[in-house]
């Protein structure tokens, strides 16, 4: 779920900074003055749409290790570090995917997740909660899930749902702030707080899409964690 979260919230962001330097660049007036041209509206939402989502999968890793203060193990300190990092190497070549980072978070609650534009260069982390309450074979399931999340590329396939959501939000929201903004030129200042306004209320509803998708990837990753770490650890 935390792989979820920062990802929407990081696109959700990422978008909204793409509109205002739509804004700032003149394209939302030029394609507002435009008025009915509604395959030049959508062309542009998809530019912008799978830009940001792609954009959100490129630095999904580094948004991960400093919104979650992720510390990467470069040389393991103690026994469960290295068990750590042993279990993860072992289910990636069972996976037949590239070593991820392996990182640690400090929360107590038991959680991990996944992350990383590409399933040869992911990071994987756990928390100390996790590693204090969980056994050994608990644990190995947890990182068998999530290092089947990597090997069956979920980032990149929820990239491209995100890509498709986005698009419909920034044409939806233009075609909102041309309906309450009917200036010719399109430069309405109601029309830039209608579009900003707009594309977050449906920013939000659209990653109920987004989660509902995510969740059927889940029970592939609990299928995955059940083939590298054994149904009995499941």
């Amino acid at each position: 779920m935390k792989r979820i979260f920062l990802f929407l919230a990081t696109n959700l962001a990422v978008v909204l900074v793409l509109s205002v330097v739509a804004r700032l660049l003149g394209i939302d007036q030029y394609m507002s003055a435009r008025g009915g041209d509604f395959t030049g509206l959508l062309v542009f939402a998809a530019l912008f749409g799978f830009g940001g989502a792609f954009i959100s999968l490129a630095i999904s890793k580094w948004m991960a290790k400093r919104s979650m203060g992720v510390r990467v193990i470069t040389q393991p300190a103690n026994p469960t570090e290295q068990w750590l990092v042993n279990t993860i190497r072992a289910q990636a070549e069972q996976a037949g995917i590239g070593m991820p980072e392996v990182g640690i978070f400090d929360s107590p609650q038991p959680n991990a997740f996944a992350t990383g534009a590409r399933r040869d260069a992911a990071l994987v982390a756990v928390s100390t909660g996790l590693l204090r309450s969980m056994s050994q074979k608990e644990a190995e399931a947890v990182l068998g899930h999530e290092v089947s999340h990597v090997a069956n590329g979920d980032m990149v396939t929820l990239t491209l749902i995100q890509g498709v959501v986005n698009t419909f939000v920034i044409f939806l929201a233009r075609v909102i702030g041309g309906l309450v903004d009917r200036r010719e030129d399109g430069r309405g200042m109601a029309y830039f707080a209608t579009v900003m306004v707009a594309e977050l209320v449906l920013g939000i509803l659209a990653s109920m899409i987004v989660m509902w998708f995510s969740r059927q990837r889940e029970f592939r990753a609990d299928a995955g964690g059940a083939h590298l770490a054994g149904t009995s650890n499941m």
